[in-house]
């Protein structure tokens, strides 16, 4: 079995994450990792309920400093019962979200303070931070066209084009600031051409960790 790595995907509505999760997973899987796949919010029993909470319960009204701090309640509980277990045990984890999407959401697109998150992700996470995170990016206009024919919107999903516009602005200026760990991807290719770039960076990075 491969030494343990921690990778997330990101990526706006329509970037196609969930087709990327199971490439991803195979690829590793086919290179002797032993796989924990999981996503946020969620993981766990309580971070599901706190997600039907966040995206399906929209006759609720919840501010932004609640949505935050329950996003991170999450993922308190997502770390302590999943996350840090599974590294421990030299697993590979592949988690469909994690902190850079409460930067682009709760950041850039409700207008949390960033200074605020990070005061939560040092408090919550320590020093754990993803060895990897594939950026998956599409226009917004795009992206929305292939969520709304995907699926019902979510809570998320029912805001404006300019809340989704703050969002990707957010994670592109996040990987430019971190261009070593957050790598993109151009998701409005073809998905053959997606998957041929998720690959070549997945031998990059993987191989490189030993």
């Amino acid at each position: 079995m491969r030494g343990r790595l921690f990778i997330t995907l990101e990526g706006g509505e329509g970037a196609g994450k969930t087709t990327s999760l199971g490439l991803v997973r195979e690829w590793l899987q086919q290179v002797g990792h032993e796989v924990v796949v999981t996503r946020e919010p969620g993981g766990t029993e309580l971070g599901e309920r706190i997600r039907e909470l966040l995206l399906h319960r929209q006759e609720l009204a919840i501010s932004t400093e609640t949505e935050v701090l329950l996003m991170f309640a999450a993922r308190a509980e997502h770390l302590a019962r999943v996350i840090q277990p599974a590294l421990a045990a030299g697993k590979t984890v592949l988690c469909d979200r994690f902190t850079d999407a409460t930067y682009a959401y709760q950041g850039g697109g409700r207008g949390v303070s960033e200074a605020r998150i990070a005061a939560l992700e040092s408090w919550v996470q320590g020093d754990l931070r993803p060895d990897l995170t594939l950026l998956l990016d599409v226009p917004v206009d795009l992206g929305r066209e292939r969520a709304a024919s995907a699926r019902a919107p979510d809570r998320f999903e029912r805001e404006p084009d300019r809340f989704f516009e703050r969002v990707r602005a957010t994670y592109l200026a996040r990987a430019a600031r971190e261009p070593g760990r957050i790598r993109v991807i151009d998701a409005g290719r073809k998905p053959e051409e997606v998957a041929r770039a998720i690959a070549a960076i997945l031998h990059e990075v993987v191989h490189a960790a030993g």
